[in-house]
C-alpha cells in the first residue's frame, strides 16, 4: 500500500531526512523510503490542504486518472472551484496533472505532526 506521509517540519529537518535517504541508497539493502510531503508550519499546510482540497484527495485516493469535471461531479461542487483547488494541489506537488486527468498515486494519506503549546 502506497502511503503519502504529510509532516510539519523545518527545512533543516527535511534536508537531513533527504541526506539520510540519499546516503541509504548507497548501501546494498535500502529500506523502502516513505513518500513525504513536508510543510514548514501548520498555517502553510492548512492553506494547501484546506478541507475542500482534502475532499478532492479522498476522491482521488486509490483511483486512476480522473478529469476535474468527474471530481467535481463526485463532490457535488462546481467545476471552477474544483479546478482552482486542483491547480493549488498541482502547484504544491500534491497531485499530478496528466493527459488522462488528475492523478494522486497513493492509496492512503498519513498525517504525522505534533501540536505544541504556543511560545
Amino acid at each position: 500500500m502506497t502511503t503519502l506521509t504529510v509532516k510539519i517540519e523545518s527545512l533543516e529537518d527535511t534536508m537531513a531526512r533527504a541526506v539520510s535517504v540519499v546516503s541509504q541508497s548507497d548501501s546494498a539493502v535500502m529500506e523502502d523510503p516513505a513518500v513525504t510531503l513536508s510543510f514548514p508550519s501548520w498555517e502553510v499546510m492548512h492553506r494547501v490542504l484546506a478541507p475542500k482540497r482534502l475532499d478532492i484527495l479522498k476522491v482521488l485516493v486509490g483511483q486512476g486518472p480522473l478529469s476535474i469535471r468527474e471530481v467535481a461531479r463526485r463532490l457535488g461542487r462546481d467545476f471552477e472551484g474544483v479546478h482552482t483547488d486542483v491547480d493549488t494541489l498541482v502547484q504544491n506537488g500534491v497531485v499530478d496533472k496528466t493527459k488522462g486527468g488528475i492523478v494522486f498515486p497513493y492509496e492512503r494519506v498519513h498525517f504525522d505532526f505534533d501540536i505544541r503549546a504556543a511560545a
